[in-house]
């Protein structure tokens, strides 16, 4: 269940601190310090995001967390960092870069276990441009936020992506029974 939306102010105020976090962490600054008692309850309050930078409408760093442990703002900032200097797929985000990067924040609900008793029920079971999907054998584990569905609207495509993504045969969900878990997000951008 998502937590009561944020206001239009709210998404503004989060994408300008994730912007600000990027180029001071881009440029070699320590992250400034706020009060957060000077932020809305739903700002203090803990969170669970997903940070996605683009340049060029092409995908140049994503970091998130799929629960929370910290107050959203701090998740955002946090993530927002990791996006741009520790995603592994990418290299650091240069200074010259700064102005081209766009920024979109996703901001997820509580994940909740899928139950399913064979592949083709999972396939049914999970929608398409709504449900974002973790999957989980032992220690791996893998997610795609819901926007990947734009990319990829095929339920059997995007299970095997995500497989893939775990380090596993593509054809992996079919052939072993894994923990699934879905979430949904609010999505906002610059």
């Amino acid at each position: 269940m998502m937590p009561e939306t944020l206001t239009d102010e709210e998404r503004q105020q989060l994408l300008i601190l994730a912007r600000q976090a990027i180029q001071q962490a881009v440029c070699g600054a320590s992250l400034v310090m706020f009060d957060l008692d000077c932020l809305t309850p739903p700002l203090r309050q803990p969170g669970a995001t997903f940070v996605t930078l683009t340049k060029a409408g092409e995908l140049r760093g994503c970091v998130g967390a799929l629960e929370a442990y910290q107050p959203l703002v701090e998740d955002v900032r946090e993530h927002a960092v990791a996006a741009a200097l520790n995603d592994f797929r990418f290299y650091p985000v240069q200074p010259d870069e700064l102005p081209e990067l766009k920024i979109e924040i996703s901001r997820l609900t509580i994940p909740q276990p899928l139950i399913y008793s064979d592949p083709a029920e999972l396939t049914r079971l999970i929608r398409p441009g709504i449900d974002g999907v973790i999957l989980r054998d032992g220690i791996r584990r893998s997610t795609f936020l819901p926007q990947v569905w734009e990319k990829i609207p095929d339920p059997e495509e995007f299970l095997s992506h995500l497989c893939l993504k775990m380090g596993c045969p593509a054809n992996y969900w079919r052939r072993k029974k894994l923990q699934v878990f879905t979430y949904q997000v609010e999505e906002f951008h610059e």
